[in-house]
């Protein structure tokens, strides 16, 4: 009997070694909206320097993580370009809540250096430039499922040039895609986030003017804990809506709620 108390103890004692660790270790998953790529990969190295507490970022369009998230992808906070898609988790009873409004986003007209485009806000020498044959290509996200994509479709249509320039669109999977095409050349111009035009990377290799907000539905990006909601999650998730990540968030070019 002692021989079995003491196999049992040991037993259950190195059972749990694993588990415990498995805890202090726990990684923090993070969907997120691509146009958040450098402003939050900035957010997230200076969380994990002050707590230790590793942050696993995944970036991509809004639109399909909605749709793994549905499915069970194992993501523990959403940051979503759009609320609706925040909403959408919410009404399918995948969130704790139905979340925060954490930045509101701007788009605007990138031109690459060496293109014979202007970044012209108001998309007139875009409207030019696809009558004198200087468009051939047009980056844009896809807006069957990315927020910023189904903004930029919202403004050429405003601006009457949808269907010219449909045969001249090249679609990124989201935003950070198109941005790239747009900076490698790969297209004359693109419409794409304010908060990747304004970072390191595009620095001195293009030109970027703002679009007028009242040319789109507004950019309102939400963020959510998915269930079940852990500690380490619930703490990230504050910090993200803390005056010092707001600070960063708005150099990035995000407007706050």
């Amino acid at each position: 009997m002692k021989k079995f108390l003491f196999a049992w103890f040991m037993s259950a004692f190195t059972g749990l070694m694993p588990m415990a660790h498995a805890q202090d270790t726990t990684v923090v998953r993070v969907a997120a909206a691509s146009d958040l790529k450098f402003a939050l990969e900035e957010l997230s190295a200076r969380y994990e320097k002050q707590t230790g507490q590793k942050i696993t970022l995944v970036f991509g369009s809004s639109g399909q993580f909605t749709t793994q998230i549905l499915q069970g992808a194992p993501f523990q906070i959403f940051m979503s370009a759009d609320e609706n898609f925040v909403y959408k988790l919410s009404d399918a009873g995948k969130t704790a809540d139905r979340g925060k409004v954490y930045a509101i986003g701007r788009i605007g007209v990138f031109t690459p250096n060496g293109s014979p485009l202007k970044a012209d806000g108001s998309l007139k020498d875009l409207a030019t430039s696809l009558q004198d044959g200087r468009l051939q290509k047009l980056a844009i996200a896809n807006p069957e499922h990315a927020p910023y994509g189904e903004r930029a479709k919202q403004v050429l249509q405003n601006a009457g040039l949808w269907s010219a320039v449909q045969s001249k669109l090249i679609l990124g999977e989201n935003i950070s895609q198109a941005a790239q095409f747009a900076l490698s050349g790969s297209a004359q111009a693109g419409i794409i986030a304010q908060s990747l035009a304004v970072a390191p990377a595009f620095a001195d290799k293009g030109r970027f003017e703002l679009i007028d907000a009242k040319n789109h539905q507004p950019l309102i990006q939400r963020m959510v804990l998915i269930k079940p909601v852990s500690a380490a999650a619930q703490s990230f998730y504050d910090y993200l809506g803390s005056a010092p990540a707001q600070a960063v968030l708005s150099r990035y070019g995000f407007a706050m709620p």
